[in-house]
């Protein structure tokens, strides 16, 4: 990559990033509260789940044809991905969790960037065309910048897990050494989450966690809640 598009990928992976992402935990606030996430190891499996099951073969297959289809010009196999990974996606807070911070990353670049693309794809938004899922906008958003599709996956992977640990440490006693060391251990499962996913078309989106998401329903109904997800 290009000096400035690897310095747009260092900005897009910054927790800085004024998306609202430490407003989401998908899940992990639910799983803390039954008892079912107790410490780093129980926290460490579960991100595991999460990226096996849910990231790779939904929001990376999303990503990645969005990233294709912006690259080529297409607005039309854009808003498919889009439409298709909120059709996957079955947690209602997960799915307005990304709505939100798709919505957010979106309007900051247009802000940023003058890219025809990006513009018409918030219109389509704006009109409830698309759903402006945060990985459909960051597949976008990446493809015009140069920043490489396997790039682009390993930022997603490494944004939503920095992000949980996030979550985490406001959630749990974690300490900033347990969570840079499950960062850590956590590289293998990311990087087979990127290749594993880049064999598959939209209509290959298969996420599959049945306990994430019956807990998701059950943070839903939750009468006291940190986080919006």
């Amino acid at each position: 990559m290009s000096d400035a598009a690897t310095l747009e990928s260092f900005r897009l992976a910054d927790s800085f990033l004024p998306v609202g992402t430490y407003t989401v935990s998908y899940g992990l606030e639910q799983f803390i509260q039954d008892d079912r996430v107790d410490d780093a190891a129980d926290l460490e499996a579960l991100l595991s789940t999460y990226l096996r099951r849910q990231v790779g073969p939904a929001e990376l297959v999303a990503l990645r044809a969005a990233h294709a289809a912006a690259t080529d010009g297409n607005l039309e196999a854009v808003c498919r991905a889009d439409q298709r990974l909120s059709a996957v996606t079955l947690a209602a807070e997960f799915r307005e969790s990304a709505k939100q911070s798709g919505d957010r990353l979106l309007s900051l670049q247009t802000d940023l960037c003058d890219e025809a693309l990006l513009d018409r794809y918030a219109e389509r938004v704006a009109a409830d065309e698309a759903p402006g899922n945060y990985a459909v906008v960051l597949g976008v958003a990446t493809a015009l910048a140069d920043v490489a599709v396997r790039d682009a996956c390993l930022l997603c992977c490494h944004g939503f897990v920095t992000g949980l640990l996030g979550a985490a440490q406001r959630l749990l006693s974690l300490g900033h050494t347990d969570a840079q060391r499950i960062l850590n251990d956590l590289q293998p499962v990311i990087t087979a989450a990127v290749e594993e996913s880049a064999d598959r078309g939209i209509d290959e989106m298969t996420p599959f966690a049945p306990l994430v998401d019956v807990l998701a329903a059950e943070h839903e109904r939750a009468e006291r809640r940190l986080f919006a997800s």
